[in-house]
């Protein structure tokens, strides 16, 4: 996935979960964040991050803010880039085989699934992919605010396998140099015992890290997932 017209700046603050204050040759400008998380540990006084300037002059904002720089490793902040990225990844081979079919929101029960794969060989499966930006000392955690929309997406995947289909839920890494995925227990405990429900169901969980430049963004390495609670 590939940015334009990208440039950096300096945050200052965040009035709002859609909005920041950012300086950008020397000038305060509102800016869109595209990730409405906390991130509070990313969007600190002073972080240097880097923006996207939109090709629309009728928009509010001009930028789109992407990315953030923590200590020396940068994080991919939009959260419409897993999705993207998760089928490019996909497609590529990156589940072990290359899909003869691939779509994304498909709808099952109740839920809409972000991604739907088949294979040349008959099999069939769903994929939920879910962002992970929550970064301390190389362990990367998901969520980093309670989703009861996440909490839901995982336990109807228990229904799909059930049901005969393959299911997968893809954690992509928003950063590299990851040493290992966790659930956050201590945010939502509830999201974790589910994913462990899921992963004794037949479900697979998987984390991929990304390499991220402030122009692009591409998976590239499974990061290994542990789900103890310790």
């Amino acid at each position: 996935m590939h940015y334009k017209n990208v440039v950096e700046g300096i945050f200052l603050r965040r009035p709002n979960r859609f909005i920041a204050q950012v300086l950008i040759d020397g000038k305060a400008e509102t800016v869109h964040v595209k990730n409405t998380g906390r991130c509070k540990e990313l969007l600190t006084d002073g972080a240097v991050v880097y923006l996207e300037r939109s090709d629309n002059p009728a928009r509010k904002t001009a930028y789109d803010l992407i990315a953030v720089q923590k200590g020396s490793r940068l994080i991919n902040m939009d959260s419409q880039m897993p999705n993207a990225g998760a089928e490019e990844w996909i497609a590529g081979g990156g589940l072990g085989f290359v899909p003869a079919s691939l779509k994304r929101e498909v709808k099952y029960g109740n839920s809409r699934f972000d991604l739907w794969y088949e294979r040349e060989d008959g099999g069939r499966g769903f994929v939920e992919v879910k962002g992970v930006t929550l970064e301390d000392q190389d362990i990367v955690r998901f969520p980093d605010a309670p989703t009861e929309r996440g909490l839901k997406h995982v336990k109807e995947l228990i229904g799909c396998v059930e049901a005969g289909y393959e299911a997968t839920v893809l954690f992509v890494v928003q950063m590299s140099g990851a040493k290992r995925f966790m659930p956050n227990d201590d945010t939502m405990p509830a999201f974790g015992e589910m994913l462990r429900q899921a992963k004794a169901a037949g479900v697979t969980i998987l984390a991929v890290e990304c390499d991220v430049t402030p122009k692009s963004v591409r998976l590239t390495r499974q990061v290994p997932v542990s789900l103890d609670t310790k």
